[in-house]
């Protein structure tokens, strides 16, 4: 018996196809921006910034590519929504035998995708610049995928919750965006003020990218057991939001 109804596989696939079939701007886009974020940042600040050993354009080539596995994940939940509610197609959505689950695990399945393959995108295109180590692949693959299930499911919630792009574009310009860029993508927390360095430790975003950082030179600002557990902890609250507004038809049924 095929545990997945028909329901969820053509919502997925849907979604799936729905950003592969414009891959141009959704994956060839993200990965010249991570280019352009690695030859300035790295050209401007190689040869003066030293990372715990780690010169600055290896340690900044995890945390691009972490950024756009982020960035990319919240983006395909997050429009693909607004679009649905905008142009009127979501009732066809709600009104299949799909439950809540199903439908907020197909949305967040293909933001994962998404966010995948801009994230492996980033990384053939800007690997060639400096040499990595995998001192833990298991870390780099765990908290990818955690860190793109959690952003396609902020997605799904930044979706219901606005009207019209314009709400959206608040949600990602005045949260997800700064969220992401003070995260520790382009610096470690530890050269940071006293102040800011306790501020980096109530963003969750922050966990996501040192933990996958671990991956690769076996060393972080933060325990990866303490990052999994707070990015695990911060994903199940998240997933228990979206249920909850999918279940009351927030937004969705008007």
């Amino acid at each position: 018996m095929n545990m997945f109804s028909v329901g969820f596989q053509t919502l997925l696939y849907k979604e799936m196809l729905r950003f592969w079939k414009v891959a141009t701007q959704t994956v060839a886009a993200p990965v010249l921006t991570a280019m352009l974020y690695l030859l300035i940042f790295g050209h401007v600040l190689e040869g003066h910034v030293n990372v715990r050993g780690v010169n600055y354009t290896a340690f900044l080539i995890p945390g691009l590519v972490m950024m756009s596995v982020l960035q990319n994940s919240f983006a395909n939940s997050s429009s693909s929504l607004i679009q649905s509610k905008i142009t009127g197609n979501l009732v066809f959505i709600l009104l299949p035998p799909l439950s809540h689950w199903e439908i907020l695990s197909a949305y967040v399945l293909a933001s994962v995708v998404r966010g995948l393959t801009v994230g492996a995108g980033v990384f053939i295109a800007t690997v060639w610049f400096a040499k990595l180590s995998f001192a833990a692949p298991l870390w780099i693959f765990a908290f990818a995928l955690l860190g793109a299930a959690i952003l396609g499911t902020m997605g799904v919630i930044a979706g219901i919750w606005a009207e019209k792009f314009d709400q959206l574009a608040a949600f990602q310009n005045f949260l997800i965006m700064p969220a992401t860029f003070l995260s520790g993508v382009f610096y470690s927390i530890h050269s940071l003020p006293p102040f800011w360095l306790t501020v980096s430790h109530f963003n969750p975003f922050f966990y996501m990218i040192d933990g996958f950082r671990h991956g690769f030179f076996g060393q972080s600002d933060v325990s990866p057991w303490t990052s999994l557990a707070i990015v695990s902890a911060f994903f199940a609250v998240l997933a228990a939001i979206a249920i909850n507004l999918l279940k009351r038809g927030y937004n969705l049924r008007h």
